[in-house]
């Protein structure tokens, strides 16, 4: 078979540039290994988020008295959470396939890998093999759970966050490696159903890519709903001989040794590089990621690659901006290359945290003097009246020019709210104009509004 594009994988990249070629007019098929959505949709992003909810549920059910509401004892059935999530996740891979049809995009299951002269070799799970042929070839493989040597996954005792979403029973304790989003993610969900959780994170601050501000506030969070947090620490080694793990921490004090039912080793993700033909079609990689310029083309012409296996953020959105870019270059369009400095970040513990563009550290590292804003819920109407008042939004702008340089937020739904900073500053919007943009009250937003008038010495509500 002859087509104009071929996607290797089905994820958040590859079916949105599927589906984007199909509405430029060009002969498109897919080819999945697994189930179409990708770990997105089946094993990261949306199940998982449907886990959070439950927690979420059961948590407002446990505080109901604090809004005056009586209620009998809740009690959490974890083999119905769990099936939830899996039935939300099916059908988001139905819904995919649904679309795949509707574009009228072939999709063929097996394993796929590039071959010099624009072939793609499928392997099918009952060992064929079928050969297809484009003109362009892009690769969006994705990415799986990162192993650390010292904590070896055997999905058993030491899982990683595949595992994680479908334990057979609630864990009576668990250690979580690692304080990235999968990992915080993951801290929220058990604590709340009842694990005893202890999270161990090798930097400074837990969920360390994000301003150091809203790590702090996290930590403080995390400690109020009894999860120990334990930073500048790393896992040395861990013991599953027995019933349970014995997991050797090493931290400034010296070592530690943890007991628990559970390891979850959340120290990222790693690129699907491996057998998908990269050596034998002369593509070239540097540092674990394929090496490409700003439309996707990789070293050799004809192939192209997004998502994970490329430079930049590893998100399910960066991937589907990646994937429409690329295959607006090859329909012969213009598109803008991607702004990596303006694409949302969001962890959706609880409470939840949202970010765009620089870090005040990262401001003040690239030379800028900065205004800096800062609202805390606690002073919102909106956060009282809900209950949720942990948390704030910080607004840093250039103190010179009034350039929005970016945002950090912790709170209830902030996850929600970030969007706004990312069209403002796709705008190029200033302190000034985001200070008159009334916003409504009562909402959360207006802490946004709020921050900017504290950057600026005119905040009312402080």
């Amino acid at each position: 078979m002859n087509y104009d594009v071929i996607i290797i994988g089905s994820g958040p990249g590859g079916y949105v540039a599927a589906i984007r070629a199909s509405q430029l007019g060009l002969k498109t098929a897919i080819v999945e290994r697994e189930s179409l959505g990708g770990i997105c949709l089946n094993w990261g992003c949306i199940p998982t988020k449907a886990l959070l909810k439950s927690a979420q549920v059961f948590e407002y059910i446990n505080h109901a008295a604090e809004y005056g509401i009586k209620t009998a004892e809740a009690e959490a059935d974890f083999a119905a959470v769990i099936k939830r999530s899996r039935g939300v996740a099916e059908g988001m891979s139905k819904g995919v396939q649904f679309l795949m049809k509707k574009n009228k995009i072939d999709v063929v299951m097996g394993t796929g890998k590039v071959k010099p002269g624009n072939k793609v070799e499928v392997k099918g799970a009952d060992g064929s093999t079928s050969e297809l042929t484009a003109k362009n070839i892009i690769l969006a493989t994705g990415g799986r759970s990162k192993e650390l040597p010292s904590v070896k996954q055997d999905g058993k005792k030491i899982i990683g966050y595949r595992q994680a979403m479908v334990l057979p029973e609630m864990p009576k304790s668990m250690v979580i490696v690692g304080s990235g989003a999968i990992g915080v993610e993951f801290a929220y969900f058990y604590a709340t159903m009842g694990t005893k959780v202890t999270v161990v994170e090798f930097m400074d601050n837990i969920v360390p890519v994000e301003d150091e501000d809203v790590s702090k506030q996290l930590l403080r969070s995390f400690k109020k709903v009894g999860i120990e947090v334990m930073t500048s620490s790393s896992v040395e080694s861990v013991d599953t001989t027995g019933a349970g793990c014995k997991v050797q921490v090493k931290t400034a004090a010296g070592m530690q040794t943890i007991e628990c039912d559970i390891v979850l080793s959340a120290a990222g993700v790693v690129a699907n590089l491996e057998n998908i033909g990269l050596e034998e079609t002369g593509i070239k990689t540097e540092k674990g990621k394929v090496v490409v310029d700003e439309f996707y083309n990789t070293s050799v012409k004809g192939y192209y690659a997004i998502g994970d296996i490329v430079g930049g953020q590893a998100l399910a959105h960066v991937a589907s901006a990646e994937g429409i870019i690329c295959v607006e270059k090859i329909a012969g369009q213009s598109p803008e290359p991607l702004d990596y400095n303006n694409i949302p970040g969001c962890t959706y513990c609880s409470p939840e945290i949202a970010s765009v563009g620089y870090t005040e550290k990262a401001a003040k590292a690239a030379g800028y003097e900065l205004k800096i804003g800062k609202f805390p819920f606690s002073a919102s109407g909106k956060a009282s009246a809900a209950g949720a008042k942990d948390g704030f939004i910080k607004m840093i702008y250039d103190a010179k020019y009034g350039e929005l340089l970016g945002a950090h937020m912790i709170g209830a739904n902030v996850t929600e709210l970030i969007a706004e900073i990312v069209v403002a500053r796709k705008l190029e919007t200033t302190g000034h104009e985001m200070l008159k943009a009334v916003h409504p009250h009562p909402t959360m937003s207006e802490a946004i509004m709020e921050a900017t008038a504290d950057a600026y010495g005119e905040v009312i509500h402080l």
